[in-house]
């Protein structure tokens, strides 16, 4: 993987979003700041990396807890300016959760305020190289991408992953997602990076195999619905036990009756009680290897 000299690329747990730490002649920049729980580490990352400089700038390619979660910690330690999607402004600023997708997911961010905006078509300055943002959404409506036409260099955030992409949120809330996620592929297979540095994961550069991978993805989980509410339905449960490693089986079944986005899943498309779903979901992640049962307490594997 060869990245130029001026960035850095933290690749953390599923539990946090990947880093991306430009550290350049001018202004320092990080993209992405991880989950709230895991922002002391991201802070410790920075620190170790930049020595005694400064972070000036934060830019978020999306507002999903597990980007933004060490925003707030960050800023109070650098006093950091902070970039966001533009359409994400308003609802920042009332600090309004359930649009924000953390009272729906029922997951936690720290408060933060943003001091500047990001609209597709901007081209930012990190690392002494210039980076087009790019409208992505599909995983979420006002994800962006930030690409590097001189590097060949694609900042994906969870449009592209190696081996899929994140999941389609807007279809468990009877939105639409699979052809805005369809024409997100498109667009990155339409710049033909070099590189791609996902939300999460390692960086690849084996794009093309990404690619179809993603395509066959979707196309399964457009096919039936069904089939991306239960990924939805495993996945924000998987993300739940990573926050808390174990949790009791009547916890479990709590969740699906009162986290609003597993409540619509569970309402709009699987038509099954809660008990019966949370059983599904504990040895659907069982049989992935995801978790494991130690008598009555789900734990994280």
């Amino acid at each position: 993987m060869l990245l130029p000299a001026s960035m850095r690329v933290f690749e953390r747990g599923w539990l946090s979003a990947n880093n991306i730490l430009f550290i350049g002649r001018g202004e320092t920049t990080l993209v992405d700041s991880g989950y709230v729980t895991h922002a002391p580490q991201t802070l410790a990352l920075v620190r170790h990396a930049l020595g005694d400089r400064p972070l000036d700038r934060i830019v978020n390619t999306h507002l999903h807890s597990d980007h933004c979660g060490g925003n707030a910690l960050l800023k109070d330690a650098f006093g950091s300016r902070i970039a966001i999607p533009v359409s994400e402004a308003g609802k920042v600023r009332a600090w309004d959760e359930e649009a924000l997708s953390y009272r729906a997911t029922g997951q936690q961010c720290a408060r933060f305020a943003f001091d500047e905006t990001v609209s597709p078509g901007d081209v930012l300055a990190m690392g002494e190289l210039r980076w087009q943002a790019l409208a992505a959404p599909g995983h979420d409506p006002h994800a962006l991408l930030f690409w590097c036409e001189g590097e060949g260099i694609l900042i994906a955030g969870d449009a592209l992953w190696q081996n899929g992409f994140g999941v389609i949120f807007p279809e468990l809330a009877g939105e639409p997602g699979f052809g805005e996620v369809h024409a997100t592929i498109d667009l990155i297979a339409s710049l033909r990076p070099r590189l791609v540095i996902p939300g999460h994961g390692s960086p690849f550069t084996d794009v093309e195999a990404a690619l179809q991978r993603a395509y066959g993805r979707l196309d399964y989980l457009a096919a039936d619905p069904v089939r991306n509410a239960e990924n939805g339905v495993k996945v924000l449960l998987k993300f739940l036990l990573l926050e808390r490693r174990a949790m009791p089986l009547a916890e479990v079944e709590t969740l699906f009756e009162t986290v609003p986005l597993l409540v619509l899943a569970r309402e709009r498309f699987l038509a099954r009680p809660a008990a019966e779903l949370a059983q599904w979901a504990v040895r659907a992640l069982e049989k992935a290897g995801a978790a494991r049962l130690q008598g009555d307490i789900l734990v994280d594997a």
